[in-house]
């Protein structure tokens, strides 16, 4: 009788786990189906207000919709922020389902995810107005430059707003944490070795050509 006792205990101990796991299953299921909801809720929310705030407009106007487009993304940054909203809810549930399981790896790894969302998140906002504040300022560029008679007046806004959107772009990737000093350093050197270029073309080979282009810009007769 006693053998037959020793022999039934790694099946109570394994009924008792079984026990013991089941209702915390049970518990983190209905935490993701509740989760699943509120992320429904939440996407659906999102875009009904960026899009009431006309978000979409100034994503439109600043040109990264059309960027996405023709990249063959068929969202736009609307559907895409309320969609990282959506996962932002769904990754919560997922970590406090886990939780409940016991499986503290597997939530370490989905906590730095859900951290990681927002900054994602900030990074696009970041984006998503420095682009419209950069072709704004080309286009006041652009007008000024025709204002005043000046020749490449297209060129010139151009130039100012790539000049912005780069910045812009910076901040963003230094906002999600990606390659920050390796793309400014780099940034810095190509800056340099376009100003460094420049002078010499200035300076030294292109004296002729300078004076020509000058001229284009500010003829003697304005000076």
């Amino acid at each position: 009788m006693d053998r037959f006792e020793v022999m039934l205990e790694p099946v109570r101990v394994f009924m008792r786990q079984v026990g013991d796991f089941l209702p915390r299953l049970a518990l983190a299921l209905l935490v993701l189906l509740a989760g699943w909801i509120v992320a429904k809720m939440v996407r659906f929310a999102i875009g009904r207000g960026l899009r009431a705030m006309n978000f979409n407009v100034l994503t439109e106007r600043s040109g990264i919709d059309a960027f996405l487009r023709d990249g063959g993304v068929g969202a736009d940054t609307t559907e895409i922020l309320a969609l990282l909203f959506y996962w932002l809810v769904i990754l919560a549930a997922l970590v406090i389902g886990f939780n409940l399981l016991g499986l503290t790896y597997i939530t370490d790894l989905l906590g730095r995810v859900v951290l990681f969302v927002p900054r994602v998140m900030v990074a696009l906002l970041i984006i998503a107005f420095g682009a419209y504040f950069a072709r704004a300022v080309g286009s006041a560029v652009t007008a000024y430059c025709r204002n005043i008679h000046l020749q490449d007046a297209d060129l010139l806004g151009r130039i100012a707003q790539y000049a912005i959107l780069t910045f812009v772009v910076l901040i963003a990737l230094d906002q999600v944490n990606v390659g920050g000093d390796i793309i400014r350093q780099s940034f810095l050197i190509l800056l340099a070795g376009v100003v460094f270029a420049l002078a010499l073309a200035f300076g030294l080979g292109g004296k002729e050509w300078a004076a020509e282009f000058l001229e284009r810009w500010w003829p003697r007769r304005r000076r």
